[in-house]
């Protein structure tokens, strides 16, 4: 009898030890909803960056090593009468370029006189057609000997076929045009200031050559293309 109550027992205290070591089965991880994927952004127009279509009212000429068309920048204040630079259809503000030069009249006589030097500071505006300016730009040179010369302009008298009159000096001209500029630009001399041994010359005279330029780019983005007309009714 007492060894039934001792399994008895036994029996009572093993039965919630093995419930206790039974593992529970863990609760399935949910996984989260996937996110939609998200559009990608259309890619912006490229850049464009091209030669500018140029009217020019007074040819310097083209250059003998550079092979670059060379036109002289003019005093004056009516746009028309300026430089013409067509801006392309475009989308938000188109970035001009050109390099500017002073202008020289070259002497050997001069320079073996050793009396050739000059200094020449030459201010030019670029203008909105309305005559609204957009901005300046300067062209600071010294000239002392043939060496100082940007290039030589071909189809002269002189030797080896060239002109007496030459771009000195050069600095690169870069600019932001807005928006709204239109569909072209002017570019108009303001002031010569011309630097000699026995003394010092200003000229501002409408028509007269202040400067010249060459290499004239712009950079943009193109504009959409031009709506088709809808067709006419029978």
């Amino acid at each position: 009898m007492r060894m039934l109550v001792a399994v008895l027992a036994l029996a009572l205290v093993a039965v919630p030890v093995v419930s206790a070591q039974t593992k529970k089965t863990p609760p399935k991880k949910t996984t989260p909803a996937t996110k939609p994927a998200a559009k990608k952004a259309a890619p912006a127009t490229t850049m464009s960056r091209a030669q500018a279509e140029v009217t020019c009212p007074s040819e310097l000429g083209v250059g003998v090593r550079s092979k670059r068309r060379f036109c002289d920048v003019l005093a004056g204040r009516d746009p028309a009468g300026g430089i013409l630079v067509k801006i392309p259809p475009h989308r938000g503000p188109v970035t001009l370029s050109f390099e500017l030069h002073n202008r020289h009249t070259y002497s050997e006589d001069l320079v073996k006189a050793k009396t050739a030097f000059r200094k020449y500071t030459a201010t030019i505006g670029v203008l909105t057609m309305d005559n609204t300016l957009i901005d300046r730009a300067v062209i600071q040179s010294e000239f002392r000997s043939e060496r100082d010369l940007f290039d030589r302009i071909a189809g002269g008298a002189g030797p080896g076929g060239v002109k007496a009159v030459a771009p000195s000096g050069t600095e690169f001209i870069t600019m932001q045009l807005p928006e709204d500029v239109g569909e072209q630009v002017s570019v108009l001399g303001e002031k010569l200031t011309v630097m000699r041994p026995d003394g010092t010359d200003t000229f501002v005279s409408e028509g007269r050559p202040l400067a010249t330029i060459s290499n004239v780019m712009v950079e943009y983005r193109p504009g959409p293309p031009p709506k088709k007309a809808p067709p006419r009714k029978p």
